[in-house]
C-alpha cells in the first residue's frame, strides 16, 4: 500500500539441529543452504511473485555469548537497513505464541526505531 518494493527475506544458519527441528530437512536428510533456499524461494514466488526474494547466511558474532537468534537478528537488521525498509513483517515459529521468547527475533527487532515492525501470528 505504500507503493514500496517488497523484499522477503529468509534467514537460514549453517546449523543442521535449527534446520531439522523447524522441519526445513527431514530426520537422515543432508543440510544444505542452498536447497533450502530454494525451497523457500519457491514458497515465496508462489505467494507473492513479484517480491524480490533474499536467502541470507548469518555472518558469525564475535560475541562468545551470541546466539543463533542474535545472529538471525542482526542479519534481519542488516538487510532492513540496506533496503531501507519502512516495515518489517515477522513471522516465525514462536510469533503465534509470544513476540518475546528467548527464540524469538521478534522483541529485539521490535525495539528498533527506524521502521515499523509488524508480528505475524496467523498464516492464514
Amino acid at each position: 500500500y505504500r507503493d514500496e518494493p517488497i523484499v522477503a527475506l529468509t534467514v537460514v544458519p549453517d546449523d543442521e539441529g535449527f534446520a531439522l527441528e523447524r522441519g526445513w530437512i527431514d530426520a537422515g536428510e543432508d543440510y544444505d543452504h542452498e536447497t533450502i533456499c530454494d525451497r523457500f524461494e519457491r514458497a515465496v514466488a508462489e505467494h507473492a511473485p513479484h517480491a524480490e526474494f533474499r536467502c541470507e547466511r548469518p555472518s558469525e558474532s564475535d560475541s562468545m555469548t551470541a546466539t543463533v537468534i542474535d545472529d538471525i537478528t542482526r542479519t534481519i537488521r542488516e538487510v532492513a537497513y540496506d533496503v531501507d525498509a519502512s516495515i518489517v513483517f515477522i513471522g516465525s515459529e514462536n510469533a503465534g505464541r509470544v513476540s518475546t521468547p528467548i527464540s524469538s527475533v521478534g522483541s529485539p527487532i521490535s525495539k528498533d526505531p527506524e521502521y515499523d515492525v509488524h508480528i505475524v501470528r496467523h498464516a492464514d
